[in-house]
């Protein structure tokens, strides 16, 4: 399974549109928020359905603020991070992943592309697509059997 994740595109879609339709094909594509009205443009654009959640900027958004899904057999939290405060560390997301028995995080937020693992839990942030972000990125996790893989993906 190939899963496309993107964060925090602050209006910058058409970038993220382009990038995902490089990527080549993907089971599914996944947006962290800021700016999530941009995740519904994408579908549009895609010709797909973008699995989403709400960030900081997303104020007034009826998606949801996490999620909690099962690809492949294995759980993945898909959240934003604001919440769980990862601009200072992912220790309160850690928490929060052991409680939800969750294999992979995916976050954003930050700004800033990472990947991370923790007690067996691998932490998954894309990066951004903000005009504003010098270093433009997302990711691609990929599950095959018992194991998960993650690829931060330049941009530009």
């Amino acid at each position: 399974m190939r899963i496309i994740v993107v964060s925090d595109t602050h209006g910058n879609y058409p970038l993220a549109v382009r990038a995902i339709d490089r990527a080549g094909l993907a089971d599914h594509v996944i947006h962290l928020g800021d700016v999530v009205d941009d995740a519904v443009l994408m579908e549009h654009a895609l010709g797909s359905p973008v699995i989403k959640v709400a960030g900081n900027c997303d104020l007034t958004s009826t998606a949801p603020k996490e999620l909690c899904m099962s690809f492949a057999r294995r759980n993945i939290l898909i959240t934003h991070g604001h919440r769980h405060n990862v601009k200072s560390g992912l220790s309160q997301l850690q928490l929060e992943a052991r409680s939800a028995q969750s294999h992979v995080v995916l976050y954003g937020h930050t700004h800033v592309a990472s990947i991370d693992e923790r007690d067996g839990i691998l932490f998954v942030n894309p990066g951004c697509f903000a005009e504003a972000c010098s270093a433009k990125s997302f990711a691609i996790l990929t599950i095959t059997g018992n194991d998960i893989a993650a690829e931060i993906v330049p941009v530009e």
